[in-house]
């Protein structure tokens, strides 16, 4: 159902089924589409409040027909997660499109707060299904192993997935390693065994202008 064309285009084929996708994000289609907004970014109201109280309101939209759709994000790169029954973690910014039989919702990730600096919460994806994510840049996969947890500068974390323990350790980062930066600095660490999505490319958080 998820296929790309080239790195930054995502195109979906649809007989009768329904994909849900970032408002704004459909570039083209062909056939017969049914378009239908909906709001929060996650299922029913407590995914509608939480965005609400930290800030990060999405605006997600539902495709349903018979067709292809075309969606991109900014020129940005992306990532087809396939997904088996597991959960995803997700910024809600880098979420791009959902099979509309997945699961989304948000979860609590701790006092630091999410990455993006916008709240206490990040965006969940969970079921049979795929999902397609975007990041500044082409991401890199790090596997996470109980022998090998693997620490990730806030500003270039995208996503997590797998049996994976994410927690914050404050007081540094790599750049005020070197004297630059500013702010309340911490690094994100995890633990257990999973996979680590990274861009290459640092997007402002509430550890100051990394």
């Amino acid at each position: 159902m998820f296929r790309l064309q080239g790195s930054k285009v995502l195109a979906v084929d649809m007989t009768g089924d329904a994909v849900k996708a970032k408002n704004g994000s459909m570039v083209a289609y062909d056939g017969q589409m049914a378009f239908k907004k909906l709001s929060g970014g996650g299922e029913g109201l407590r995914g509608m409040v939480t965005r609400r109280l930290t800030g990060e309101q999405m605006t997600v939209m539902e495709v349903k027909g018979h067709g292809t759709c075309w969606f991109a994000d900014r020129a940005s790169e992306i990532n087809l997660v396939s997904l088996q029954g597991d959960k995803l973690y997700v910024e809600a910014g880098n979420l791009l499109a959902t099979d509309a039989g997945l699961r989304t919702g948000t979860t609590f990730t701790g006092l630091r707060g999410a990455s993006q600096g916008n709240g206490l919460f990040t965006t969940t994806v969970e079921g049979h299904g795929q999902a397609a994510i975007v990041s500044d840049g082409p991401a890199v996969v790090f596997r996470v192993s109980p022998q090998y947890p693997l620490t990730v500068d806030p500003g270039a974390y995208v996503a997590h997935q797998g049996n994976v323990r994410q927690s914050f350790q404050s007081g540094v980062t790599f750049r005020t390693l070197l004297g630059e930066g500013g702010g309340e600095a911490f690094q994100i660490r995890f633990e257990g065994d999973g996979l680590v999505y990274v861009q290459p490319s640092e997007r402002n958080t509430i550890a100051g202008d990394l």
